[in-house]
């Protein structure tokens, strides 16, 4: 967690001491239906610490309006509904979607890799050794959605990763343990899982967690839901749950992960992952 973070958490749980039992002002963001207003910048969010360890967001009061309060199925319906409102993009816009998502904050000319934490130049997109290519963190063939516009182009789950560290990934589902990965910046693999770098499994976990919120069989494609198992080839499971849960609450959202939510919603879908504006959602619908 950056220091920023840090201080942004201690300077909440001071004043929400010392204002016990206020109700924190609402915060104004775009409605859902237009187009989205500047968000508020990172530095600026506050997060609340309670003893229950939620969080705030500039879009609780208009864009997740009709999910804060809720939990378990409910929440997951109404943030269903919710974030099912986007605009899809086709396959190939992707690339350059994915240079403007995932720049490297220090190099404005390169990306920063999903899963080997490499920065490497935005022109070296594509198939070849040395190049970087299009991730599904939600493997395609788990639903087989393929590169379909919806699912197979969603660019909450799809990540610019080196091309051999992405064919070493492959379709496995998540989970804890194997070798380390060759030029994988520390992710793990074995014949039936990987296990992303530590600075990005909370971001794998949300993710995933994003995607079978979104997907629910309701709009031609495959309802896609976590579970418990490794392994799962073409059903439309990815695990296991319990890890990505445990990954969630390790690794936090970054400044870095805030800001690409902010630029999918401003630029590209207008729609947002919930889990990252509110990790703790995810304890409250799993």
């Amino acid at each position: 967690m950056t220091a920023a973070r840090i201080h942004r958490k201690a300077v909440a749980w001071a004043t929400a001491t010392v204002l016990a039992g206020l109700t924190a002002p609402a915060l104004s963001a775009a409605p859902a239906s237009a187009t989205p207003a500047s968000p508020t910048p990172v530095s600026a969010r506050t997060t609340a610490v309670t003893a229950a360890t939620a969080t705030t967001s500039p879009y609780d009061s208009t864009y997740y309006k009709n999910a804060v309060g809720k939990t378990g199925s409910s929440l997951k319906s109404a943030l269903h509904t919710i974030i099912s409102i986007q605009t899809k993009i086709s396959y190939s816009a992707v690339w350059n979607a994915l240079k403007v998502t995932d720049q490297d904050p220090n190099n404005s000319s390169n990306v920063i890799l999903l899963y080997s934490g490499v920065s490497r130049s935005k022109s070296l997109n594509g198939g070849d050794v040395g190049d970087w290519n299009r991730e599904h963190t939600w493997a395609k063939s788990h639903g087989d959605f393929g590169t379909a516009t919806g699912p197979g182009t969603d660019l909450h789950h799809l990540r610019p990763t080196d091309v051999k560290v992405n064919s070493v990934r492959g379709n496995l589902d998540f989970d804890n343990g194997g070798s380390a990965v060759a030029n994988g910046g520390g992710s793990r693999v074995d014949s039936d899982s990987f296990e992303p770098r530590d600075a990005v499994k909370g971001d794998v976990a949300r993710m995933i967690l994003y995607m079978a919120v979104r997907y629910e069989g309701d709009d031609g494609f495959a309802d896609l839901e976590p579970n418990e198992q490794v392994g799962n080839g073409s059903k439309p499971n990815i695990g296991k749950l319990s890890v990505l849960k445990a990954w969630n609450e390790q690794d936090p959202p970054s400044a870095f992960e805030e800001k690409r939510n902010d630029v999918i919603y401003d630029t590209y879908q207008h729609n947002r992952n919930p889990f990252i504006d509110h990790p703790e959602w995810v304890e409250s619908i799993w």
